[in-house]
C-alpha cells in the first residue's frame, strides 16, 4: 500500500507543482480541512493521514472522526496544518482515497443493514480497481463486509473452468488434495457448485479427502447462479455440515433473498467494481471562517 502510495504521488508530482510553486511563496503555513459534501461511510481517512506524512512529515493531520463513521453533508472529517505547498500536493491524493474508499464501504454498509435479522454476511470479490485491492477491500471491512481471498495465493477456489478442465468434481478435488500434500500446505479450499450434483460430488470428496493438518478438504460451497429457492434447498441439505455462499447475478435488490434462504454469505461483486465515489473536498480555514 505505501509502494502504491508513493507511485500515485509521483504520477501526480511529476517534476513539481507548477502552480503552486508559481502562485503562493514559499513558507507559507496554514490549516485546512476535509469536508464531506454528501452523507454515508467515512472510509480511507487513515490512509489520508499516510498521504499527508509521506508528503512532509512536518505536517500535523488530525482526524476529526473515524474510519467506520456515518457522516453527513458539510461534516468535516480531517484537518490538516503546516506548509501549504505541502497540503496542496497530498490533496488530490487523499481526497481519491478518501472518496473510492468511502463509496466502497457506503455500498458494503448499505447491504449489510439489508440482512438485518439474518446471519449473512457480504462477502468482496476480486472484481477491484488494479493496483487498488488491499485499499478497496479495506473499505469492504469498515463498511462492515467481510474479505473474501486477496488474491490466487491465500485460497483455492474450485470453479466451474476447473471442473471442466480436470474432467470432474471428484479429479478436481483428488488433484487439490494431492497438491496440498506435496506442499504441506494449509489455506482455505471453497468449491464452486453450479448444480445440486455438484454440491455432492464435492462433499463426497470433502468425506475422502483431507488436508495436511487433519480438516477437511473442503471448506464452503459456493453456490453458483442458483435461485434464492435452489440456495434453500442447498442449505436444508448441507447448511448444518459447511457454510454455504451464493454468488453470481446478485444485486441490492435480490441480496435480501439470498440471506432469508439462509446461506451464511452472499459475495458481491457489485460493492467494489462499478462504485459511485462519495463527494468530499478540501477547504482552506479561511473558507470556513468565511
Amino acid at each position: 500500500m505505501e509502494r502504491l502510495i508513493r507511485f500515485a504521488l509521483e504520477e501526480d508530482l511529476g517534476t513539481g507543482d507548477c502552480t503552486s510553486e508559481s502562485s503562493l511563496p514559499d513558507g507559507l503555513v496554514q490549516e485546512g480541512f476535509i469536508m464531506a459534501k454528501e452523507g454515508g461511510v467515512v472510509a480511507g481517512l487513515e490512509v489520508a493521514q499516510f498521504v499527508f506524512g509521506v508528503v512532509n512529515p512536518t505536517l500535523m493531520c488530525e482526524l476529526l472522526t473515524s474510519d467506520g463513521d456515518t457522516v453527513k453533508d458539510g461534516q468535516r472529517v480531517l484537518r490538516v496544518a503546516g506548509d501549504v505547498k505541502s497540503i496542496l500536493i497530498g490533496e488530490r491524493l487523499a481526497l481519491n482515497f478518501i472518496q473510492r474508499m468511502s463509496g466502497i464501504a457506503t455500498r458494503t454498509s448499505a447491504i449489510m443493514a439489508s440482512f438485518a435479522g439474518t446471519k449473512c454476511a457480504v462477502l468482496d470479490t476480486r472484481k477491484t480497481t488494479p493496483g487498488l485491492r488491499e485499499f478497496e477491500k479495506m473499505a469492504v471491512r469498515i463498511g462492515g463486509g467481510v474479505n473474501h481471498r486477496m488474491g490466487l495465493y491465500d485460497m483455492i477456489l474450485v470453479k466451474d473452468n476447473h471442473v471442466d478442465y480436470a474432467g470432474s468434481m471428484g479429479q478436481a478435488l483428488k488433484n487439490v488434495s494431492r497438491y496440498l500434500t506435496a506442499k504441506n500446505f494449509n489455506v482455505p479450499v471453497v468449491v464452486e457448485v453450479r448444480h445440486a450434483e455438484e454440491a455432492d460430488a464435492a462433499m463426497e470428496a470433502r468425506d475422502v479427502w483431507q488436508k495436511p493438518d487433519g480438516s477437511p478438504l473442503v471448506d464452503r460451497l459456493l453456490l453458483d447462479n442458483h435461485t434464492p429457492d435452489e440456495a434453500a434447498a442447498m442449505v436444508k441439505r448441507w447448511g448444518r455440515i459447511i457454510p454455504l455462499e451464493a454468488s453470481g447475478g446478485i444485486t441490492p435488490d435480490n441480496a435480501r433473498a439470498y440471506a432469508e434462504a439462509g446461506v451464511d454469505f452472499v459475495s458481491m461483486g457489485w460493492i467494489t467494481h462499478s462504485v459511485k465515489g462519495m463527494d468530499f473536498s478540501l477547504k482552506s480555514a479561511t473558507f470556513f471562517n468565511g
